[in-house]
This record gives C-alpha cells, structure tokens and sequence, in this order.
C-alpha cells in the first residue's frame, strides 16, 4: 500500500538560524506533500531579520513556499490563549488549508487539531540530528557541520590584508589562510591589471572598479559559504578597490563606495610600508607607495571612527607580522557573530491535546491520570514519521 499524499503541508518555526534539522523537516513534509508552506515566525525581540531567514530557506528549499510574518504573542505551549494568538498569525499567513502540519517536537498535534490537519511527527527527541537553534546561537563552530552554506557564510568573520604597494599584504593573508585552514580569497585586481585591454599604459574607467569591486566581493561571499571555520582572511576588498579608483581615475567612484559600505568586514589589518619596495611589472613604483599607504591609513580610520571596523598597522618581518597579526585574529574565531536571545518559552513540556493539558517527556505524553503513551496516539488520526529532524 503506497503511503498517503496530503495536499498542503505546514511547517512553521523561528528558525533562528535555520539549520540541518529544519531542512530534514521541510524536506519530510515534502516528500509527503503535493506543496509545503514554511513559516518564519519571528519575533520584534530578535536581531536577525525574518526575511533573511527566508531568503536563506528559499536557497537551500526551492521547492518549499516560504513566508515570514511578525509574531509577538507570548510563547506559552499551556496557555490557550497564546495558542490562539499564535494559530491566528500562521492562518494570515495561509493561502489555502492545510491538511498536515510536520514538527517534531509534541506540541504539533495540538497545532494540527486547531487546524484541522493530521500530524507528521519527525525524529521526536531530536536523535537524528542533534541539534537546536539555541546550541547554534550558542557554539555557531561546534554546529558548523550542521549550517547550510548561506548560514555559515553570515556567520564568518572576516579579516581583511590590505595596504599600498609591495607592503606584504598577498604574504600575509596567505600565511594567515594556511594557519588557519581556509580557503584562499585572491585578489582579483592584481589578475585584472595583468590581462586588461591596453595594458596598464591605457586608461582607466570606472567600470573596470566596478567590474573588479564585483568579483571580489564575489569571491569572499563564495569563500565564506566553503570555510570550514567562522573566519575568512581576504586579501584586499571593495574598500581598497576605492582607493585604486582614486588613484587612477583622480576622483571617488560612488558606486565602488557605496559597495564597500555595505560589506564591513570584522577587522582590517594594514600591513606596513617599512619593508623594501620590490617592482614586479605591474606596480606604480616606490615613488607614490608612501603617499598610497598614509592614504588607506586616513580612510580606515574615518571608517572605524564612523563605526567601521577595527584596524592595527603590523610591521616587522614576516614571523613577526604573522604572530602579531595571528593574535588578533583567534580572539575573533572564538567569539561567535551574537544573535539576541528569543523570546522565552513558558511550559515547553506541556501542550494542551484537546484541552486537557499534559506533559511531554522524551517525545511521549505523560497524563495525570493515564501515564505515559506514545505521542503518535494523541490526537485520532495524527501519525509519527521519525525521520531526523530538529525545529528549535
């Protein structure tokens, strides 16, 4: 007997970050749906926007039709008048009825009952996939293996090598990657300028910033998807790129500016100007690299002073700038990019089936009266799918 299709699925949640656990879910309620509703239901008291949570689950679930509304009813799994605010918000948020809603924590067969739909229970326990969205928040490195690419990659912290001429820049950021493991992210201005139309004697445009600010801004966010860290180290960014522009057009280019402003990394590190200037073919010269240098000196700190990222200039030989330069950047790794607590959660174990509350423990329904059962005969009609899956 083949299994039973139902037509519209719902699966609803914070997710706060989305992780490995809610897209087995969704995938879950797919497999068993003709189409599948996803709910963000965020609250005004976290500091990650509903709607990127909602880009990032479209990305990683094509198939899914994902929402995101406001919800900032108290969460209270005893309280029915809490149920009632929080049925009300994910009905706005409907375009037809459901006819099943996946979840793998109990409280779903209350929630299909007041919707009129069966239950899909997934990995109860959460023992498949053991993770939560409150571990995440907590330790986003611990949970690295369980965030899609999108996740990590707001999550990482990134560094930025930069500098004038032939101040060490490509052989720090390139020891600093090695140290830590990462994956490379090379300058693509340094590629352009060796293979643009005219050489370096022809003029250059606005364009061209553009069309390098583009790339590189292209390639860190690819790097940060692939990290197996929260850390990036880039060699030079959309800021340095303005400061080329400047060089080489004689006025600021809005559009490579505005770029910049919009991707603060974590931290700038300036390598120093102290060391030999060595001529390669593709550099101005030793004539301007001192002028260039106490140029990105003024511009990082008008960004910093303006809320930007920190900036420290290192100086000294390789080992040294490497040491200097590894101690600022651990500190770093080790603190995780904060997201607000959530709302807090009142009676987490206990649902109402029906209106007669009960206890949840380890996936079973505990009464008063009748002892432990299994959750799957909660509700008539309400069946368990133990795939893995987490939804906190």
């Amino acid at each position: 007997m083949s299994e039973r299709r139902y037509r519209h699925g719902l699966v609803i949640g914070k997710f706060y970050p989305p992780h490995a656990g809610h897209l087995a879910l969704v995938r879950h309620a797919l497999a068993r749906c003709d189409r599948v509703t996803v709910q963000v239901l965020a609250s005004s008291a976290e500091s990650l926007p509903a709607e990127t949570r909602a880009a990032w689950l479209r990305e990683e679930l094509p198939t899914a039709h994902v929402v995101h509304g406001l919800d900032d009813a108290p969460v209270d799994y005893a309280d029915p008048a809490a149920w009632d605010a929080h049925v009300a918000v994910m009905r706005s948020l409907l375009d037809a009825p459901v006819d099943a809603v996946a979840t793998s924590d109990a409280y779903g067969a209350e929630l299909a009952r007041r919707l009129g739909a069966t239950w899909l229970q997934a990995d109860p326990g959460r023992r498949g996939v053991p993770v939560s969205g409150t571990a995440v928040r907590a330790d986003p490195a611990a949970h690295w293996w369980a965030l899609p690419a999108p996740v990590r990659a707001w999550y990482v912290r990134r560094v930025v090598v930069t500098g004038a001429e032939s101040t060490g820049t490509t052989t720090l950021a390139e020891d600093l990657t090695a140290l830590f493991g990462l994956p490379a992210v090379a300058e693509f201005g340094r590629e352009w300028s060796a293979e643009r139309p005219g050489g370096l004697d022809a003029p250059w445009h606005t364009a061209e910033f553009d069309l390098v600010a583009r790339e590189q801004a292209r390639r860190e966010d690819d790097a940060a998807r692939r990290t197996p860290v929260p850390l990036l180290v880039c060699d030079t960014d959309v800021l340095a790129t303005t400061l080329w522009h400047e060089r080489y057009v004689g006025t600021p280019s809005p559009s490579v500016r505005a770029l910049a402003a919009a991707r603060v990394p974590d931290l700038y590190l300036l390598t120093g100007d102290e060391i030999p200037f060595v001529q390669d073919g593709l550099r101005d010269g030793e004539h301007v690299r001192h002028a260039m240098q106490d140029r990105f000196r003024e511009v990082l700190a008008d960004q910093a002073a303006a809320g930007g990222a920190p900036w420290v200039e290192l100086r000294g030989d390789r080992a040294t700038r490497l040491e200097a330069a590894a101690a600022l950047v651990r500190p770093l790794l080790a603190t995780p990019r904060p997201l607000a607590d959530p709302m807090p959660q009142a009676n987490g174990d206990v649902v109402h089936l029906g209106g007669d509350a009960v206890r949840i423990v380890d996936g079973r329904v505990v009464g008063a009266r009748t002892g432990a059962r299994d959750t799957r005969a909660a509700l008539p009609g309400a069946t368990t799918d133990r795939v893995p899956h987490s939804d906190a």
